[in-house]
């Protein structure tokens, strides 16, 4: 087990900024196995009781694995302060979760959310290389489609090639499958862009071998056991 800053720890779990989570401490509504935490006090969140407001981040034995088929519209934050709708108002948890990654609000499609930190980085840390696998609806010419199988750079990154196949031709574009390993802001909607292709719904099918088959929008279930091994 490894000793992290609470600031770090709090920002992860997705309660607040590392720098909010600074004002949390020194308000004194942080805890650890009960006492007030200091500013740059560390824990690990595996053994110590870590608590906001008096309510643990992961309760003991009672970590939870979720799946949600996000709806259009929501943001994937914890809370907003925008006061738009967000993935917490669709998942009804006794447990404290957070979203693992992110979706756009424009976006929809499988989302997961845990009070799991190690089970959140084996999914989400970019060097286990998860693919994930997208749906996209555009307009434009179908021709364009290949040019997203070549490497690009968005945002001053080069982010590399992406699995792609068209799966229908429409009167003005179609429908795509696009796979890629990055999950860099907006990317797919950029990656799009600069292939000339304008895109009408974005819904993320599955993230590695984890498929969200048949959830509707606005869904969510417990993973079974076997799902949580695939990120084991």
């Amino acid at each position: 087990m490894s000793s992290e800053r609470l600031q770090k720890i709090l920002s992860a779990h997705g309660i607040t900024s590392r720098r909010g989570a600074e004002k949390m401490i020194l308000e004194g509504r942080v805890t650890v196995n009960g006492i007030v935490a200091s500013l740059g006090q560390s824990a690990e969140p595996e053994r110590d009781d870590i608590a906001v407001d008096g309510i643990s981040l992961i309760p003991k034995d009672e970590k939870v694995y979720i799946m949600l088929n996000k709806p259009r519209g929501y943001v994937t934050t914890m809370s907003d302060d925008r006061g738009r709708k967000t993935v917490m108002d669709l998942v009804k948890s006794k447990s404290r979760v957070y979203p693992v990654g992110r979706l756009d609000m424009d976006s929809e499609g499988l989302l997961l959310l845990t009070n799991d930190g190690h089970f959140a980085n084996a999914v989400a840390h970019p060097s286990n290389n998860h693919a994930k696998t997208y749906e996209v609806s555009f307009h434009g010419e179908t021709s364009s489609v290949s040019l997203l199988r070549r490497p690009m750079e968005i945002d001053s990154y080069e982010v590399c090639a992406a699995q792609v196949k068209l799966l229908e031709r429409t009167e003005r574009g179609g429908l795509l499958s696009l796979t890629i390993t990055e999950g860099r802001n907006r990317q797919i909607r950029k990656m799009c862009e600069l292939c000339g292709l304008k895109v009408l719904s974005l819904k993320r099918v599955s993230i590695g071998d984890l498929k969200i088959g048949v959830l509707k929008p606005g869904e969510w279930r417990n993973l079974t056991d076997d799902e949580r091994e695939l990120f084991s």
